[in-house]
């Protein structure tokens, strides 16, 4: 596909960079954390040469340390927020000093007061990102005044270092290099341009598996991969647009446009890959024969797509390649002969996708007022569809309908999801950790002494880190196993580095900087990084000082593994929180802002008033699934082989699905008139369908008990659809279109819903014809059978 592309290897080098670091959030956070460090090292050197040269060199360390952390620990969402909490961190920072500073000396006492900060630094996470910053900044000054073992008399300049650390991040991340949100609401654009190309390419692996047989789970996770990462950057978009707007970028263009126009293309390009994918899976009934001239003429389709999702594209270049795009696919798109249903709604899919980039080219309010850099890409609104041939009943069904759901047809499980999660929640978990991590330190000092008097704090900062981020013990599992890897890996590298640079000081100087920015780059990726990059840091920091030796690697690695053990342990045995409880409560949550989205969305239809914005509805359900998705990640991990994890795999991929649909529900409803007249049949469906969810929230959560402790049955929906469709189909205005996608997006929700919950034994599978490709609207519970054939 990348040799068909005119702009050749540039263009496609410049595309797959855009998208690698969306915003440039990373290269930032690594560069200036860096900067802010040498800073502060520079600058506390230049005070110890003049005021007191015999002073330790540790109070560099102290210093350079706390302005990484600072850079770190800070996530506030705005900037004024982000200053106020860097120059807050100056209060805790020096209070631990002091104390740690005091209490050095004293084994037993310092000990005791160690763990009395680490329980009190997770506890006040409960205050977000501020308690979370705050925390940290009282855990590490007080972590290295036992680390150096520095002596009271040491105060003064410990203190001086604290604040210079501090300071530097202020002025370098808070001033000097201020994130400006019209820059980085820019390069989110070009990064979801570059994600939605990614999103062509994996589809166009999956068309292109079809003449191998079919695609692997390889391939389709990569599709799956792409389509996350897309709506990652979308996210991130709507994040930027509570800090600035968007007509500072691109003149004349409204915020809610341009949200919108992400929600939209992100839909569109959803729709694009779950229909290619359906197309090249074999059906339930057997294998199915598609013609190799319709699977050519798709791909050639996909191929001028990406190109005019490429970097450098000029207006008129993205204008030809789109064309391009739609001629190699009308035919198909035409083509209405039984059988060839697939390959039609993946035609109309990449017609659409062709459609909408078209639009956004010629509707940018910043072309219109003078032009744009080949490079500004705007998000789009959904083009109106062409006029249709005479076939178009059938093919304006095929195109509203092709949003099909991704339940694909799984083996039957032996066991179920269900694990009763009924148990009190009182305890936050801010709390929880706290007491879990004032066991894990214990046992991790006592432990770490054993092994290693003198390297027992290795086994303390690792206790205390991983449990950063983590909902449950599965999390913490992970997140402990992953830093021993880490370390291990490490410990490699530093044996490596230290090999080659041998007694060079200013070769060991630049390599220790560039660990530490790959460290600080890649931390975002995985924290098991940072543990790597900074145990690389350790080795050339011993060689600098003519200590280092593979017995104190093989010790740290050692005492990691202490460490993690402590806090797996910890984690297993006070106030536990298990992997499937964090699960349940996440999907809850989202099903609860699902039904949110769902009732407002209904409201808007009938014309009574929602409680809110729709816009703000939907995000707090993207926020829900984005939980989701985390807190299912211990339980799916294929590495780990865990009881019913197919279950939760498809029960995730169902819900992704459904949350797909119902912001494209709700997208449809904001540009709808209202009609009341269509209450009488569109809300006993919408109350059906909400029904359905909350049941399968009670088959994921429980394993098919209701929260009474009866049996949950789902019942579909479709009869109650057709008779809202039947109302909409009877609409002779301009409103007909839209009225019958909406509901039919409702009715794809209840069939992935009670799809999945057939296959879990909590719903009837009625003797229907299994044919997916028939109208939903001819066959009442055609939509079980359709999700289970993969529909």
């Amino acid at each position: 596909m990348a040799g068909a592309r005119r702009t050749g290897w540039s263009a496609d080098l410049r595309t797959r960079l855009a998208g690698v670091d969306p915003g440039l959030v990373r290269l930032r956070l690594a560069s200036i954390a860096v900067a802010a460090m040498a800073l502060a090292v520079v600058v506390v050197a230049l005070l110890r040469a003049a005021l007191d040269p015999a002073e330790p060199v540790t109070v560099l360390l102290f210093a350079g340390v706390l302005a990484m952390v600072s850079n770190l620990a800070v996530n506030e969402p705005d900037l004024p927020r982000r200053r106020v909490t860097t120059a807050l961190m100056v209060l805790p920072a020096t209070a631990s000093t002091v104390v740690g500073a005091l209490l050095a000396p004293h084994r037993i006492p310092a000990a005791v007061a160690f763990v009395l900060v680490m329980v009190v630094a997770v506890w006040v996470r409960r205050y977000g990102p501020r308690g979370f910053a705050l925390g940290m900044a009282g855990f590490m000054p007080f972590f290295f005044t036992q680390f150096l073992q520095v002596a009271p008399g040491q105060v003064p300049w410990l203190l001086v270092a604290a604040v210079v650390g501090i300071g530097a991040t202020l002025l370098l991340r808070g001033v000097v290099f201020a994130e400006r949100p019209e820059r980085t609401l820019r390069r989110l654009v070009a990064a979801f341009r570059a994600r939605a190309h990614a999103v062509v390419d994996a589809t166009d692996d999956v068309l292109a598996a079809i003449a191998e047989g079919g695609p692997d789970e390889r391939t389709l996770e990569s599709g799956r991969r792409a389509r996350a990462r897309l709506q990652e950057v979308a996210l991130l978009v709507e994040d930027t647009l509570e800090q600035t707007t968007a007509g500072r970028v691109w003149p004349g263009l409204d915020d809610d446009v341009l949200a919108l126009r992400v929600a939209d293309a992100e839909l569109a390009l959803e729709r694009l890959s779950v229909a290619a994918r359906r197309l090249a899976l074999p059906p339930a009934g057997g294998p199915r024969s598609l013609d190799p001239v319709a699977i050519a003429a798709l791909r050639t389709g996909l191929r001028h797509l990406g190109a005019a999702l490429e970097a450098g594209r000029g207006h008129a270049a993205v204008l030809e390649a789109t064309a391009d795009a739609r001629a190699a696919v009308a035919g198909l798109v035409a083509d209405t002969r039984a059988g060839g249903e697939r390959v039609q709604r993946t035609a109309f899919a990449v017609r659409r996708v062709a459609d909408a980039i078209h639009h956004a080219q010629l509707d940018a309010p910043a072309r219109r007022d003078g032009g744009v850099s080949p490079d500004t890409f705007t998000p789009y609104r959904p083009a109106p569809d062409p006029p249709r041939a005479q076939h178009t009943d059938q093919a304006q069904h095929t195109d509203q309908a092709q949003h099909t759901d991704q339940a694909e047809a799984p083996a039957e499980d032996d066991v179920g999801p269900g694990h009763d999660t009924d148990r009190p929640r009182g305890i936050a978990l801010s709390t929880r950790q706290a007491a879990q991590v004032g066991v894990a330190a214990t046992l991790a000092i006592v432990v770490g002494e054993l092994v290693a008097p003198s390297r027992w704090y290795w086994a303390v900062i690792t206790a205390f880190v991983v449990f950063a981020g983590t909902n449950s013990r599965g999390d913490l599992l992970t997140r402990g196993w992953g830093r021993i890897v880490g370390t291990v890996g490490g410990v490699a590298a530093g044996m490596g580095l230290a090999a080659l640079v041998g007694d060079d000081r200013v070769l060991s100087i630049v390599l220790l900087a560039a660990c530490v920015f790959v460290a600080l780059y890649l931390v975002r990726v995985s924290p098991a990084m940072l543990a790597f990059g900074i145990t690389a840091v350790l080795a050339l920091v011993y060689g600098l000082i003519g200590q280092f030796s593979v017995e104190v690697l093989v010790l740290r690695v050692e005492e990691t593994i202490v460490g993690a053990l402590a806090s797996i342990l910890a984690a297993f045995l006070v106030l536990p929180r298990g992997t499937r409880e964090a699960f349940g409560e996440a999907v809850g949550e989202l099903v609860d802002a699902m039904d949110r989205v769902l009732r407002e969305t209904t409201d808007r239809l009938v014309g009574r008033r929602a409680t809110g914005p729709a816009r703000e509805a939907v995000r707090a359900m993207d926020d829900a699934l984005t939980t989701l998705r985390q807190r299912a990640r211990p339980l799916t991990d294929p590495v780990v082989r865990r009881r019913a994890r197919s279950s939760h795999q498809r029960g995730l991929r169902v819900l992704v699905v459904c949350d797909v649909y119902a912001r494209s529900l709700a997208r449809t409803a904001e540009g709808l008139p209202a009609d009341p007249g269509w209450a009488a049949s569109l809300d006993p469906a919408a109350d059906r369908v909400r029904a359905n969810l909350d049941g399968l929230r009670d088959v994921l959560v429980r394993g098919r008990r209701a929260s009474d402790g009866g049996r949950v049955r789902a019942h579909s929906a479709e009869d109650l659809v057709d008779a809202a469709e039947e109302y909409a189909a009877r609409v002779t205005d301009d409103r007909r279109t839209a009225m019958l996608a909406a509901v039919r997006l409702l009715r794809r929700i209840d069939q992935a819903v009670v799809g999945l919950a057939v296959d879990l034994g909590a719903a009837d599978d009625p003797d229907d014809d299994p044919d997916d490709d028939q109208s939903p609207s001819t066959s009442a519970s055609s939509g079980v059978a359709n999700t289970r054939s993969g529909s």
